[in-house]
């Protein structure tokens, strides 16, 4: 059957080449790959099949079918979860570090989209028989806070809200070296790193605008300790503007040293506070989870020196 994708054309991508704006946002396939996927009539523009130099309007509903090699069944599992909030129309979950979001080449059980199909059979559609109730998505090793969707009303305007930037969503991350600045403001926009198709990096060409605010809560001998708000939400977003302003993530395999510190497996990065309004009522909701133990646990030792 494949996986469905489905992107909302916001305006910072009017007029760009169909092709383009699908490359840039499905980050896992190449340009050709893409071009293929739309001449086999696998990417529609409003439920309508069109070209790849097809030029996308605000509001255009993008969907994109990634044909399958064999039928695969998300099973649920007996996963623990903690949960900050739940009613009807959504949930907000406090993910753990090690945790995939979703099923996906070579993580098909242990995931929270298995934990979330044990624990409940209401979950939004709109991203596919993989994805179900999943709006936004963390990092494997990045913890925090995420929205979860229980149906497809919820999901559009959660998604909605992130597009248009009214959902705040704040990290806290341990950097290298000593940020000079007390906060500051990185705005550069990110694509495909053209030397290394599995990351991505500051690039200037077919790439989407970026912006990440910072803003040091605590500093140490070699570490910065940093509070970041996403204004935008592009894969691996704080870890390549961090990269690229010369102080990566402590534990980053990808965009930091090679050699691991504090024994940590991955980035020591948390998603600490969100924020939306409720699909349903339109009131204003925020949560906030501290940092898990074995970050905190690092935060101490370096403040006793």
């Amino acid at each position: 059957m494949g996986e469905v994708q489905h992107y909302w054309v916001g305006e910072n991508d009017i007029g760009k080449r169909l092709d383009l704006f699908l490359t840039e946002a499905a980050v896992d396939y190449s340009r050709s790959q893409i071009q293929k996927l739309i001449t086999d009539g696998l990417a529609t523009i409003n439920g309508n099949m069109v070209k790849a130099g097809y030029k996308i309007r605000e509001g255009d509903l993008v969907r994109l079918k990634i044909p399958g090699q064999e039928k695969v069944v998300v099973k649920p599992e007996k996963i623990p979860l903690e949960i900050y909030y739940e009613d009807r129309d959504l949930m907000v979950i406090n993910k753990p570090r090690g945790m995939v979001v979703h099923p996906g080449a070579g993580h098909y059980s242990g995931t929270l989209v298995n934990a979330l199909l044990y624990y409940t059979g209401e979950l939004s559609r709109v991203n596919g028989e993989m994805r179900p109730g999943i709006v936004h998505r963390l990092d494997k090793d990045t913890s925090g806070l995420l929205m979860v969707a229980k149906n497809d009303a919820a999901h559009i305007s959660l998604a909605q809200q992130l597009k248009d930037r009214s959902a705040s969503r704040i990290y806290l991350a341990l950097a290298h070296g000593e940020v000079r600045d007390a906060r500051g403001v990185i705005d550069a926009p990110i694509g495909r790193d053209p030397r290394n198709r599995q990351k991505m990096a500051v690039v200037y060409k077919g790439s989407r605008p970026a912006v990440t605010i910072y803003q040091v809560r605590d500093r140490y001998r070699g570490y910065t300790y940093l509070q970041l708000k996403l204004e935008t939400g592009r894969t691996h977003q704080i870890r390549v503007h961090l990269a690229f302003i010369g102080h990566p993530i402590v534990g980053d395999p990808r965009y930091g040293p090679a050699k691991p510190h504090f024994h940590l497996s991955g980035q020591f990065l948390h998603a600490t506070t969100i924020g939306f309004k409720h699909p349903r009522t339109a009131a204003h909701m925020e949560f906030t989870a501290p940092l898990p133990g074995e970050l905190a646990t690092i935060l101490a030792d370096l403040a006793a020196g």
